[in-house]
This record gives C-alpha cells, sequence and structure tokens, in this order.
C-alpha cells in the first residue's frame, strides 16, 4: 500500500525516470551499460570525469533490477521495463526489510504485526525503499537485518553460515555498514565466551562462510578496479584485510572444545581478534581511513553540504531532529525492556542502536539501521501503553510514528527554503545538443550522464576529484583565463542554474560565474536557445 501511495505520489518524476537521488540515477546508468554490454567486472564510468571514472560500487545491487530490466525489455520496451524495476526492487526489499522485523520481534516476544507497522513509518529508514530507490542502502539495510536475527536464538551452524554470508554480502556492497559488521562479529565471538560449547557451532558456521564466502566473492565480485590502492570498496585492500579477520572467529569456534573456562576463552579470544586486527590493518593500512583522501576544498564544498553525510551536531537542527528522533525514542523503549526483562535479544538490539547512534554523530546515514531497530522496543512500549488506557496508547504510537519527527523539527527549528536548480529545464536543453563535454553543477552530473549523451566532467562522487576540481576552478576564474581552461578541458557545454555554486560564496568580481549571474555572459559563450542556462561554447 505504501509503494503504491508513493508511486502515485511521485509518478511524474517517476514516470520519466527522474529518481530521487543522484546515486539511484547513477545505479541505474551502471545497470544501462552492463545490459548494454559492458563487462560485467567493468564498473567505470566512461563519460564521467576528465577522462572517465573507475567507480567504488559493487555489481551486486545491479543483479535483481538488471535481471528484471534484461526479461521485459523485448516485451515492453526499454523505458517500460526499466520504470517496472525501479518500482519493484524497493518494493521487494521493503517486503523482505519488514518481514526481517517482524522475525525479530517474535524472537523477543512483542506483537510483530506492530512492530512491522513502526518499522514501516521508520523515517529516515523507510525513504531508502520509496520507488525508484534503488540505489544500494536498501540492500545494505535488509543484510545488517540478517545479521542482526542470525544473533538471536540457539547457537546453531545454521545462524551462523547467515550471519557470516550477509557480512560477506554487505562488504562486496560497500563499506558504510563495516562498524556494524564488526560489532556483529563482537557479538557472536562474545556469546562463545559466555556459552563455548552452545555457541561453538554458530562461531564455527560463521567463521566458515567468512573465509569460503570472501573467497567466492573474489572470484565473483573482481572488478576492474580490483588493485586500487584505496579501501572505499570491494577491491584488493579491503579483501585483504576482511580476509585476514575472518580467521579470527574460525581459529576461535576450532579450539573451543578444550576450554571449558569462561575466562580462558575471553582471554584467548582478546589475544587471537588483536593479532588478526594488527596483521589485517598491517596489509591494508588504507582501511584505517576508507575516505581519507577527499580534496579538503570538495570536503568543505560538496561533501559536508550532503545532508546524510552530515554529523549529527552539524546540521541543521530540524535534520537532526527527523534522522535521530525515531531512534532515540527506539533506544530509550529498548532499554526499558531490557532492564525489565534482562534478555539477552533486548542487549543485542540496545547495542546495534547504540552502534547506529554513534556512527550517526560522525555521519547521519549511520542512523538508518537504528531507526528500524527501533521498532520492537516501541511495539513493546505501545503493548505496554494498552494496558494503561487510550492516552497512554495514543502517546506511544505517537512517539513510535517515524514521520512524526522530521514534522517536529520542521516546527522547532524550519529552514528557510533555499534557491533551487530547475534540473528538468536544464536536462531538456541539454538534451537537444549534439554530444559534447558538459562542465556543469555538482548535483547536476548523474542526470546528465542518464539523460544525455555528453560526457560529464563533475557529479557527485568522491573518486572524481580531478573532474569536480576542475569544474569548480573553472566557474570562479576570470573570463578569459576561464576560456583558456575551456580550451585545456575541451568543453563545448557550460551549464548554469538557479542555486548553482551557492556553496562557493559571492562570484568573484570579473569571473565567469559574475557574467553568467548578470545575464551577460561572454561573446565566446552563447545560449542554446533564448534565455536559456545552456551556453555553447564558440571555438
Amino acid at each position: 500500500m505504501l509503494a503504491a501511495v508513493w508511486a502515485w505520489r511521485d509518478w511524474a518524476a517517476l514516470s520519466a525516470l527522474r529518481l530521487p537521488d543522484t546515486d539511484d540515477v547513477m545505479r541505474l546508468q551502471q545497470i544501462r551499460d552492463w545490459v548494454a554490454g559492458q563487462r560485467f567486472a567493468d564498473l567505470a564510468q566512461h563519460r564521467l570525469g576528465a577522462a572517465g571514472l573507475e567507480m567504488h560500487w559493487s555489481r551486486l545491487p545491479d543483479l535483481v533490477p538488471g535481471v528484471i530490466i534484461a526479461m521485459l525489455t523485448p516485451v515492453t520496451g526499454a523505458h517500460a521495463a526499466e520504470l517496472v524495476a525501479v518500482i519493484l526492487w524497493p518494493l521487494l526489499l521493503f517486503a523482505v526489510a519488514l518481514m526481517l522485523v517482524a522475525a525479530i520481534a517474535r524472537r523477543v516476544e512483542v506483537s510483530a504485526p506492530v512492530a512491522v507497522i513502526v518499522a514501516a513509518l521508520a523515517y529516515p529508514a523507510s525513504a531508502l525503499f520509496l520507488p525508484g530507490r534503488i540505489d544500494h542502502h536498501g540492500v545494505q539495510l535488509v543484510l545488517l537485518l540478517i545479521l542482526v536475527r542470525a544473533m538471536f536464538g540457539s547457537g546453531g551452524w545454521r545462524s551462523g553460515v547467515a550471519a557470516g554470508a550477509a557480512s560477506v554480502a554487505s562488504l562486496v556492497v560497500g563499506m558504510e555498514t563495516a562498524p556494524f559488521l564488526a560489532l556483529g562479529g563482537g557479538v557472536l565471538v562474545l556469546r562463545w565466551v559466555a556459552d563455548g560449547a552452545g555457541e561453538r557451532l554458530r562461531l564455527l558456521g560463521y567463521g566458515a562462510a567468512l573465509v569460503v564466502g570472501l573467497a567466492l566473492a573474489a572470484l565473483l565480485f573482481r572488478t576492474s578496479g580490483w588493485s586500487v590502492a584505496t579501501c572505499d570498496a570491494f577491491a584488493a585492500p579491503l579483501w585483504r584485510a576482511a580476509q585476514v579477520a575472518a580467521v579470527a572467529p574460525l581459529a576461535l569456534a576450532l579450539v573451543a572444545r578444550p576450554m571449558a573456562s569462561p575466562r580462558a576463552r575471553l582471554i584467548t579470544a582478546f589475544v587471537v581478534v588483536d593479532v588478526v586486527v594488527v596483521a589485517a590493518l598491517a596489509l591494508s593500512p588504507a582501511c584505517l581511513s576508507p575516505y581519507g583522501g577527499v580534496d579538503p576544498l570538495l570536503e568543505r564544498l560538496w561533501l559536508g553540504r550532503v545532508a546524510e553525510a552530515q554529523p549529527l551536531f552539524a546540521a541543521p537542527l530540524d535534520h537532526a531532529i527527523g534522522y535521530v528522533g525515531l531512534a532515540l525514542a527506539g533506544l530509550a523503549a529498548t532499554a526499558w525492556q531490557w532492564r525489565r526483562t534482562r534478555e539477552m535479544g533486548w542487549a543485542v538490539l540496545g547495542a546495534v542502536q547504540l552502534a547506529a547512534l554513534a556512527l550517526a554523530l560522525v555521519q547521519l546515514r549511520g542512523i538508518y539501521a537504528g531507526t528500524l531497530l527501533a521498532a520492537p522496543g516501541l511495539a513493546a512500549l505501545i503493548a505496554y501503553a494498552r494496558e494503561r488506557g487510550a492516552l497512554a496508547l495514543a502517546a506511544a504510537w505517537v512517539a513510535s510514528a517515524g514521520f512524526v519527527y522530521p514534522a517536529l523539527g520542521s516546527l522547532v527549528a524550519p529552514t528557510p527554503p533555499a534557491a533551487t536548480c530547475d534540473g528538468g529545464a536544464v536536462l531538456a536543453q541539454l538534451r537537444a545538443q549534439p554530444a559534447g563535454t558538459l562542465a556543469a553543477p555538482i548535483d547536476l552530473g548523474a542526470y546528465a550522464l542518464a539523460e544525455t549523451r555528453h560526457r560529464v566532467l563533475a557529479a557527485p562522487y568522491h573518486r572524481n576529484a580531478e573532474g569536480n576540481l576542475a569544474v569548480y576552478r573553472l566557474i570562479d576564474l576570470p573570463v578569459v583565463a576561464a576560456r583558456a581552461q575551456v580550451r585545456r578541458l575541451r568543453v563545448d557545454l557550460i551549464a548554469d542554474c538557479g542555486g548553482a555554486w551557492d556553496e562557493l560564496g559571492a562570484p568573484p568580481a570579473g569571473s565567469l560565474r559574475a557574467a553568467l549571474r548578470a545575464g551577460t555572459p561572454p561573446d565566446w559563450l552563447t545560449p542554446v536557445a533564448p534565455g536559456a542556462s545552456v551556453y555553447r561554447v564558440e571555438r
């Protein structure tokens, strides 16, 4: 029902395949390239940046939507097939996520239907499953829920294999959930420390799945960028570190039998984990700072403005309340349930929610898992409130409704509306032009790549430092110097847009940006149509 309502609400943009986020659009373009014949292992965007860009993404999230598109295109045509894929794939992920929340709720003996309703409305996590949201975040959340589910119950080998397989798949998709994966491994090791024989099979299954899964992943998902020196994707540095770290749970499980004492198991775990962590980081020191190579200027002008990448206390107050409000309510409810019951399941949920909140202090996107895992605790709160009358029940439901918190943030600290770029109008002008090299605002880059034939210099991806810096510097050069730079970069088109470049501050006097803002472009730039914001470079 939610997917249908969301699709109806957003149909104007969705039907034109103007997807909600730049990453969704780039994911669609990556799938198109693959379906059109680009090699499975080739994840480069050959029309992006100064000379093509090796993306830090994975082919794994492309599989299901890619298969849907490939199967339907001969029947419906490419556009309709892509439209079905971008609606159906987030819906399937949403359904699986809600089923996993229900399974976790049953494990801690609270109402699964109530937990599902709370999770379905759990902003901001629910926004990752909107129609069109085909980026990897929804996949990551589902894999993390599988890991959390596998931490519960008796210590059978099947749950260990599920935890290990989900962890491997999550690493293949991206680095964002690595702290949660480390926490999951730590929980499984601590459960083995507390109950050696009872948890040995789960830890054995987990370690074996990690070792075997990582070996298979290196064969199946080895990309054209496998040998890069950075640790921001599933490539050689990350694989080496993860494979070494995977030895720890396997080794501990294999030596469990002779260790009858929890104290002996704790000391052994401490030594083994320390050794493998030091070894892993010695082999892949780049993994200490996966995104540490972002240029400081781009960090300030671009990455620092991305809402989900902002630290909690640096974000606008309305965003902060909207992002973490439900997670805080859920953490409080989970802690209250743990205090009442002292059950391990509530402690595990609380640990993951605390980790999500800690990550949100660094980047708001860390809170996504915390909002979904708030659902069981809030379901328990609703059950408790139901016994205390209608007023208490209403208050519990309001506290559990994720959409309340962004509304509350807007009331408490409304953010003035910023100037916005009419991307649709700019893209329409660009589509009418012969293929060339485009210098455009960074947030327009992914859409221009997907909707036109142009080579695009700038797009919101940290590996594209050269192209992004080139456009930022070009737009504020003096007009004469800008023309020379345009020639050097072989730029054919320059796109301006309302609200674009505002992060740079006031335009310098005599700069190209100042001329465009004044409506007096230099004589070497010609509008592609009267009143257009796209200019063709005259040679």
